[in-house]
């Protein structure tokens, strides 16, 4: 006893079959999680070193060089990037998506700690963390009102922050524009003269005078008493008493010569929000959680955080990216409801009865609902791609019910019962039911041997088409019988209704027609395969004019921008053009809010823009108007960074990036700046910029060593003065209200603004006279070397850019191939980030392509016991991509990784209508000795309705997707375009080439075994 008869004999146990599988489905749906795209985290390792004073260059063979080394051992690692900058060292290993990330950690402090001792002396101890490079905060928040930077950034701090780091799934709150609280100690360089104290007078008098100390334990034998000397300023008239230099009657304090008071450190970055000083907080989700669900959790965190604060402070959101996630899941849960829809519409017109429609509907909520709860049981998320697979998947599921239903039906009308109706229609059309579910989850087996980050997101995709054709499969064949059998209405059970009587009349006259437009193709079979020919070089020729790229833009309404001012520009200076920059985002319409951040030299913006609805500019638009404005600006560069080409594995974001690699700098550079340049005037990319920039002047102090011997002055206390009185230096730590604060030492801004400041300096002899510095030094000015990268242990400098307007991905990736001819030998272009991507991505789509068609054929083969029959169904899978090539020009679409899902997808469906034609041709010449010509004449008519039925529901299933109607509607449109360009051309050349390939296949055969002198086979036995 199959499962058909079990239901058929068990019609309640039917039914709670279906309705358990709903349940689960319904409370998965509640828990499951939301992101924009699956969550795939890159394993990947950081290690940070320290090296106060260090030079780019010494940096690179002192740290970088040694670290890479080691690291390179490690297993599984696929790319190495480092960056070399005055002081600090920092070298990332990326791993294979397969690594265990804390193995990978442990394996790496292992290999650094083997190599840490040769390492220099003065460097401080490596530091070995895990990091994502495609981390970039989910929310920001602000922190504003009518008070001090200062209490902003208290509260922010140690309020906000703490609070924060406690809701699940925060892994790190990012302050920006916090300035920490920090005791000043300002010398004043003239008094330093007057008094005859020195910088290390003063370093050596706080490291002696204000310190604490553990003293031990005191035991006398009964009571234990710890010790501990407190010696440091419990006050800040204290510490301004401490004496500084003692000689005579009239000993110097600190406040004699350095102006102490309770502050903040050197303000670096500064941030608004709308104009307003803002202390903003950026927060990164720790990796596997789902940002929506961390993003949701912050803002009801909010409202808790809001009363806690000073009043007139307030805590907002002020830049969420998580919202167009919302928004475009929240779309795409429309356009499936719309599918089902559209999908009862097509089923009611082809059957024209209300009973059979509901039969067939009945198969939408069990699969869809048992594929939402196998996912949330596979640790899936519901994003882009499994919810394009749901929404794709209602008119594949109806599929077998449909074939089920209209086989159960057409014997229903021949007078047999509706029990005996299901059970015999049913196991009639089980074989080619099963053969077609087969076939289309064929297809996406190999989806499972795809790498990358692609590879995981089209596994999510695969997996969930295939379940839901598996589950639609199973309810065809066990629960849509037991539904017949109770529910099945035909003609000779009642008069057919209007609808049906039109569903009935409209078939008749089509079913003529095809049967008169068949008839006369298969007189002539070959003509008909040449017409196919001729369409498919057409298509060939249309996709070499169809634009190709990574991933389509989406207009998000959310923009970064970032703007880099002329070299040496300071924080004053960069935060005027900021302002100018931030007063005109303001002042257009098609912006809501605007989020700066600036810093020494560059500026962020983060814009949040009105609704596409509500502006005439689109996003790309007015990325171009942005652009021109800023880069109006005197020494200013911008870029416009589009957010949804982030998220793709470890890029910067940007389609253009490339990498120069080579040996020597100097040659590197020149060769960089020359690509850059020409880059730049290509017209095919725009906002190019590279890695490599000089920093500010710099001003070289060497030491004078004959001068210094002569006057028995070391070279240190020489770079400790200097570093102290110009850079600052931390001389100790203040304690107040139970927090612990810096205490910074240096000269006052007006001492330290030009270079001959320095002859104010002064330095002891042993023997008590003060020289001055310049008497032991000599100075120069030089442009400083910011930083040296290396990429997989070659010196590189990373360009990148973003497609211009009126351009497209394979147009730029194109032209920057052409660059490569010509270059140096050991100098090398290599592509990265997207760019790569972009080309291992539609090789890995054409491999699963062809080894999911070479797994269709095998599996087709098995089912139909033949070398030739799945040939002959296959036939129809090069129509179907020329169909998708046309739709996607004709709309104006471009082939991406998207497109290439509906061509994925388009392999699955489209054979199915191929396997009903074939198999019940088959059918018909083993039962009736007939031969392929006239049971080709036969077969097509009856299979009309249903291969109609099929094709027409899985376009109307593609229809609100294509329709492009909210967020996200530019990853959508290519997939269902695609799918609905292919079905079109395929199902209507499908119902004449297929058939016409039978015959000439089945002629072929037979001049064959006529040659070989072997008798022609029986029709009983033909394949």
């Amino acid at each position: 006893m199959n499962l058909t008869d079990i239901c058929l004999k068990n019609q309640v146990f039917a039914w709670m079959l279906m309705f358990g599988t709903i349940l689960f489905g319904v409370v998965s749906v509640t828990r499951i999680g939301v992101s924009q795209f699956p969550d795939v985290d890159n394993p990947t390792v950081s290690v940070s070193v320290s090296w106060p004073g260090a030079s780019p260059e010494d940096v690179e063979t002192g740290l970088i060089n040694p670290i890479e080394d080691a690291m390179s051992q490690v297993t599984g690692v696929l790319t190495l990037t480092s960056s070399a900058s005055t002081g600090s060292a920092r070298v990332t290993a990326t791993f294979d998506l397969s690594r265990n990330i804390d193995l990978a950690l442990q394996d790496t402090q292992a290999k650094i700690a083997q190599i840490q001792r040769s390492l220099p002396t003065s460097a401080l101890a490596p530091t070995v963390s895990k990091s994502n490079p495609d981390d970039q905060p989910i929310i920001t928040l602000g922190v504003y009102g009518p008070y001090s930077r200062a209490l902003l950034a208290d509260v922010a701090r140690y309020q906000v922050e703490d609070m924060l780091e406690t809701v699940p799934g925060v892994g790190q709150v990012q302050l920006m524009g916090y300035v920490d609280r920090n005791i000043r100690i300002w010398v004043d360089a003239e008094k330093l003269v007057a008094t005859g104290v020195t910088v290390n007078d003063i370093t050596s008098a706080i490291k002696t005078q204000h310190v604490t100390m553990p003293g031990g334990e005191l035991d006398n034998g009964g009571l234990a008493f710890d010790v501990r000397v407190i010696g440091e300023a419990a006050d800040l008239t204290t510490l301004r008493n401490i004496v500084v230099r003692a000689g005579g009657l009239n000993p110097v304090r600190l406040q004699d010569v350095a102006l102490v008071q309770d502050g903040f450190q050197d303000i670096n970055n500064v941030a608004r929000f709308n104009g307003q000083p803002v202390q903003a907080m950026g927060i990164l989700k720790q990796p596997g959680s789902n940002a929506v669900g961390v993003a949701k959790a912050v803002q009801a965190s909010i409202a808790s955080l809001q009363k806690t604060l000073p009043d007139g402070m307030k805590i907002e959101v002020v830049f969420d990216t998580t919202q167009f996630i919302s928004e475009s899941v929240d779309e795409i849960g429309i356009e499936l409801g719309l599918a089902v829809i559209l999908t009862a519409m097509v089923c009611w017109l082809f059957l024209g009865s209300l009973s059979s429609t509901m039969n067939v509907l009945f198969a939408i909520p069990m699969s869809l609902l048992g594929t939402i709860a196998i996912l949330y049981f596979c640790g899936y998320t519901l994003n882009t791609f499994t919810l394009l697979g749901l929404s794709l998947a209602v008119g594949l599921v109806v599929d077998d019910a449909v074939m089920v239903m209209e086989n159960i039906f057409r014997h229903a009308e021949m007078g047999k019962d509706r029990v005996r109706a299901a059970g015999e229609g049913t196991k009639e059309i089980t074989f080619a039911a099963l053969a077609a579910t087969l076939a289309v989850i064929a297809i996406f087996m190999p989806v499972a041997f795809m790498s990358g980050i692609i590879g995981k997101f089209f596994l999510q995709f695969g997996v969930t088409l295939s379940v839901a054709v598996a589950i639609s499969y199973v309810e065809a064949i066990s629960l849509a019988p037991a539904r017949c059998a109770q529910m099945l209405r035909t003609s000779s059970h009642g008069s057919r209704g209007v609808v049906g009587r039109l569903a009935d009349r409209g078939f008749e006259k089509l079913s003529a027609g095809y049967s008169w437009a068949l008839e006369r193709s298969l007189r002539w079979p070959w003509a008909v395969l040449a017409l196919a020919v001729a369409v498919l070089a057409s298509a060939g020729y249309v996709t070499t004019k169809i634009p190709q790229e990574f991933v389509p833009s989406q207009d998000q309404s959310r923009l970064m921008v970032s703007m880099k001012t002329a070299v040496g520009a300071n924080l004053a200076s960069t935060d005027v053009l900021a302002q100018r920059a931030e007063a005109f985002l303001m002042s257009r319409p098609e912006v809501i809010d605007v989020v700066t951040n600036t810093s020494e030299g560059s500026a962020n913006f983060q814009i949040t823009m009105v609704d596409p609805k509500q502006r005439a500019l689109t996003q790309q638009a007015f990325s171009t108007v942005i652009r021109n404005e800023l880069n109006k600006y005197p020494g200013v560069k911008a870029a416009v960074r589009d957010l949804s080409q982030q998220g793709f594995g470890g890029s910067k974001g940007f389609p253009v990036e490339f990498s120069v690699r080579g040996s020597d700098w100097n040659t590197l550079v020149s060769l960089a700046t020359k690509l850059q340049d020409q880059v730049s005037t290509s017209g095919v990319i725009t906002d190019v910029a590279s890695d490599y920039q000089l920093g500010s002047p710099e001003l070289v102090v060497t030491p004078d060593r004959a001068r210094a011997t002569d006057l028995n002055i070391q070279v240190s206390d020489i770079a400790n003065t200097v570093s102290a009185m110009v850079g600052g230096l931390v001389v100790g730590q203040y304690s107040n209200a139970g927090r612990r604060m810096d205490m910074n030492l240096r000269l006052t801004a007006s001492q330290r603004s030009r270079p001959e400041d320095l002859g104010l300096l002064r330095m002891r002899t042993p023997n008590g006279t003060l020289v001055p510095l310049s008497s032991v030094v000599t100075t120069t000015q030089q442009a400083e070397l910011q930083q040296i990268n290396h990429a997989d242990r070659e010196r590189a400098i990373t360009i990148t850019g973003n497609i211009a307007p009126g351009h497209a991905q394979n147009e730029a990736l194109a032209f920057v191939q052409s660059l490569t001819t010509g270059l140096p030998p050991g100098y090398r272009v290599v592509l990265s980030g997207q760019s790569s991507q972009f080309g291992d991505a539609m090789s890995s789509l054409l491999f699963a392509l062809v080894v999911g068609i070479l797994v269709a054929y095998m599996v087709l083969a098995s089912q139909f016991n033949s070398f030739l029959h799945p040939v002959t169904v296959l036939t129809i899978l090069p129509l179907s991509i020329a169909g998708a090539m046309f739709a996607l020009l004709i709309a104006g679409r471009t082939l991406n990784v998207f497109s290439m899902i509906g061509l994925l997808l388009l392999m699955g469906i489209v054979k199915k209508n191929s396997i009903i034609l074939v198999d019940y041709a088959t059918e018909i010449r083993h039962k009736e000795n007939l031969d392929a010509r006239t049971a080709m004449l036969k077969a097509g008519p009856i299979r009309l309705r249903p291969i109609l039925m099929t094709a027409v529901a899985t376009m109307m299933a593609a229809v609100p997707s294509a329709l492009g109607l909210g967020p996200g509607k530019e990853t959508r449109g290519p997939m269902a375009d695609a799918v609905i360009g292919g079905l079109i051309l395929s199902t209507a050349l499908s119902l004449l080439v297929v058939p016409a390939f039978y015959v000439v296949a089945d002629r072929l055969r037979g001049k064959k075994a006529a040659t070989a002198h072997e008798p022609a086979p029986s029709a009983e036995h033909a394949e």
